[in-house]
């Protein structure tokens, strides 16, 4: 009977393993795809389709930024989600395993990302109106840069970073005392922790518009960085001393900035 009950659990994690390396895997597809779209895209025929701002292209918008942040944010998420299927499928008094919990909670996570990406798409709008972020979704100004990569660096610094952090670092201690029972519990869950994560990373997705949203090796880079701080014994130390690196980047970018415009 043990060892049925160790073959099922098995069984549920590699299906929820699988899933979600599907899913990651066709969120960097779909980014690939589109930031190869872009680099072949001539300039004169990029800014009269990038300039037509309108409801359908803020909508394209919040799709990107929904789809980017799956393909960066699932894989952090990933042990917590395999410790909630495990402690999902213990609680199940049947040997039929029910896989619906965990994809609401995962569906709870997303809805909270998804939250923080209408809120980036909105951004993206209001900074290209001021002409402070190109056609080609990267800053125009050593002064936003600068500035963003500063404040990513004093937020990795903040006791807000620190407590959302620890949050997303222990996912036992999360399911030992935010459980809930249900479906619909499950993906109350999702939506806390989502949140907790959405309040751990959103200043270090702002820095996507550093060297633009859709340069692939920076997303890739900022996706690691989330995942090592994540996952990696220390992270919480890695991530302070990214800090500092950041603060100093940006306060060099805006004296280079300056220097030249002087």
């Amino acid at each position: 009977m043990n060892r049925l009950f160790s073959s099922v659990m098995t069984s549920d994690r590699a299906v929820v393993g699988f899933s979600l390396a599907g899913i990651t895997a066709l969120g960097w597809l779909y980014l690939i795809v589109e930031a190869d779209k872009m680099s072949r895209m001539d300039m004169s025929m990029a800014m009269p389709h990038m300039m037509s701002w309108d409801a359908s292209y803020l909508g394209f918008l919040f799709v990107m930024w929904s789809i980017m942040m799956i393909a960066m944010m699932v894989p952090s998420v990933t042990p917590m989600v395999m410790m909630f299927t495990t402690v999902n499928r213990k609680r199940q008094e049947s040997d039929r395993a029910d896989l619906i919990p965990i994809g609401m909670f995962v569906l709870g996570y997303l809805i909270a990302w998804a939250a923080f990406s209408g809120v980036a798409a909105i951004a993206q709008w209001a900074l290209h109106a001021l002409a402070l972020v190109s056609p080609m979704m990267s800053s125009t100004s050593v002064y936003l840069g600068g500035g963003l990569l500063v404040a990513g660096g004093v937020y990795q610094w903040t006791p807000l970073k620190y407590a959302c952090l620890v949050h997303c670092r222990t996912p036992m201690s999360f399911l030992m005392t935010s459980w809930r029972t249900g479906r619909t519990g499950a993906l109350v869950m999702g939506l806390h922790h989502g949140s907790f994560c959405v309040g751990c990373c959103w200043v270090l997705m702002a820095l996507l518009f550093v060297a633009g949203v859709m340069n692939v090796l920076w997303v890739a880079a900022i996706a690691a960085f989330v995942f090592i701080e994540k996952v990696a014994p220390r992270g919480e130390i890695i991530g302070r001393i990214a800090g500092v690196v950041l603060v100093a980047a940006g306060v060099w970018m805006i004296a280079e900035g300056a220097s030249f415009t002087g």
